[in-house]
């Protein structure tokens, strides 16, 4: 009895752990249960806070953005006659000089050349309304532009209709090329694309409305819907060229400093107006004409757009021009430009199969962006963030590597056969001709160095480093002796003279070496530099 009871007892003993077990196990997945819950909870209740808060904060933009709009509203209304009685003042004043001007014999300034006339003759044209003669004096003064910047808004004033003017100056290459010469000047490297955007720029503030600015241009309805219809021709023309991808680069800023100038911008057409601003986002006026293109709320992802390309200098531009410098740092993004920069250099010379070409270019492109990078600093005024020293210390040890590789490579002593009336080398008058009899050395071939290919390519500073710097030759000569080039990279100086090098020629006939690195395509002009031919050395 003693041992069943116990055995009874201790049943209910392990039953009763069990129980507790099953119950510790449950308390314990309801308290986790509970904490999960009560983090959701909570968190929903942060985003519905952080929510609300972003729709007070947009609500308040809004109601801040409309008002300012009701306000400009009632300036334009309250401003709109007295810009129009003044627009008719001018336009009085404006009609009588011209109408004085055409009165009058041509003046000598038309037919005159001289630069320091320029302003009067500008003025002539622009009283007289005479868009082509304007045009081709603007296109034939492209040294001068930085008078043309000056003088012309200057002399638009003066034109009775400055908005007509000027859409009938460039209506000769915008939106089309109507010239007779159309097909030559689409080659062309210009393609008078600067002068478009000149003339646009310049009739802005000629236009500008008295009481609102540039915010409001004074141009007639009729002159608007024919501005409308020059921006819609070249949109349709560069749909069939195969669109913004397609778009050259004056072409596109003619476009949008057109559309900006005679306020024609389209809510409908901000993403075409966002993919030309982002393509040629590299060109110094785009920041500005993405503001007055309507863009400020996308400028943020413009930038961002902008860095992920590896175009962070633009990406500077666009932020201070948008008020965004706070929201993106320029100096963490100066550096990982140059980084970029310095690691696309590191490739390009540790890449065996690149030629020293390759690595010279690499070189230039990353003194280029330290220079732009310098400029941006000092134009940003960031020098405290962002000390030059470090840049400039940089720079110079890039220059002095450049110029140590223009040096020539030293050679060991050696004799050359020298020109007799110049004392210039020269290579072998019959280097091809080793089957030639007459030519065959009486002396043991060992008495011959030829440069080793490998010495050609670990020194590329023997040659030019462009190839334009001397003529250039037939790749192949045949049995005839390359042409003489006097290149002071290739025959060094040091190595011409014999006397200096205490050598005296045989007097049996030479074998001269054939032209091996030549031929093996060591020197061709397929990997971009000039050829260097092998000079024979002899004891």
């Amino acid at each position: 009895m003693g041992s069943a009871a116990a055995a009874i007892s201790s049943s209910l003993v392990q039953e009763s752990f069990e129980e507790l077990e099953r119950q510790r196990e449950l308390i314990t997945s309801c308290t986790i249960l509970w904490k999960e819950l009560s983090d959701h909870f909570s968190s929903m209740e942060r985003d519905l806070q952080l929510w609300s808060e972003s729709l007070r904060s947009k609500r308040q933009s809004l109601d801040l953005s409309t008002q300012r709009s009701l306000d400009s509203l009632h300036r334009r209304e309250l401003s709109i006659d007295s810009a129009v009685d003044l627009a008719l003042a001018k336009v009085e004043v404006r009609r009588d000089a011209a109408l004085l001007a055409l009165s009058s014999p041509a003046s000598p300034l038309d037919n005159n050349n001289d630069t320091n006339d320029l302003p009067g003759k500008l003025r002539s044209f622009c009283t007289r309304m005479d868009s082509d003669a304007f045009w081709d004096l603007v296109v034939s003064k492209r040294k001068e532009v930085e008078l043309l910047r000056s003088e012309l808004p200057l002399a638009l004033a003066d034109c009775i209709d400055p908005a007509k003017f000027v859409m009938d100056a460039i209506s000769k290459v915008f939106p089309i090329d109507r010239r007779a010469a159309a097909a030559a000047a689409a080659k062309s490297p210009n393609d008078f694309g600067w002068a478009c955007v000149l003339i646009l720029e310049s009739v802005v503030p000629v236009l500008a409305d008295p009481e609102l600015g540039t915010a409001r241009p004074l141009v007639t309805r009729s002159v608007r819907e024919r501005a409308r219809g020059m921006a819609d021709a070249w949109k349709e023309c560069l749909e069939q060229r195969g669109g913004v991808e397609s778009a050259k680069p004056p072409d596109a800023h003619t476009f949008l400093q057109h559309v900006v100038t005679f306020g024609i911008a389209a809510k409908e057409d901000r993403e075409f107006y966002r993919r030309l601003v982002v393509s040629f986002a590299w060109r110094r006026q785009m920041p500005r004409l993405a503001v007055f293109l309507g863009l400020e709320d996308r400028m943020a992802d413009i930038i961002e757009e902008l860095i992920s390309k590896g175009q962070q200098l633009d990406a500077i531009n666009f932020a201070y021009e948008a008020g965004l410098q706070d929201k993106f740092p320029p100096v963490p993004l100066l550096k990982s430009f140059l980084k970029d920069s310095k690691k696309a250099t590191s490739s390009s010379s540790e890449d065996r199969n690149n030629s020293g070409q390759a690595v010279n270019n690499g070189s230039r492109k990353e003194q280029s962006a330290l220079r732009s990078v310098m400029k941006c600093i000092e134009d940003r005024k960031l020098e405290a963030e962002f000390p030059l020293e470090g840049l400039q210390k940089r720079l110079e040890n890039l220059e002095k590597a450049k110029v140590e590789k223009k040096k020539p490579s030293g050679g060991g002593p050696a004799n050359k056969r020298t020109r007799a009336n110049n004392g210039g080398p020269m290579p072998p008058a019959k280097a091809g001709r080793l089957t030639n009899n007459a030519y065959v050395s009486s002396f043991p071939a060992t008495t011959a160095f030829v440069r080793s290919p490998s010495a050609h390519a670990a020194h590329p500073a023997a040659a030019p480093p462009y190839p334009y710097d001397r003529p250039a030759g037939h790749g192949v000569y045949g049995s005839r002796s390359p042409p003489a080039i006097r290149d002071p990279y290739a025959y060094p100086t040091e190595e011409v003279a014999p006397a200096a090098l205490g050598a005296s020629y045989p007097s049996a006939p030479m074998n001269y070496p054939a032209y091996c690195a030549y031929n093996n395509g060591l020197a061709g002009y397929n990997n971009g530099l000039a050829p260097g031919y092998q000079q024979a050395y002899y004891r």
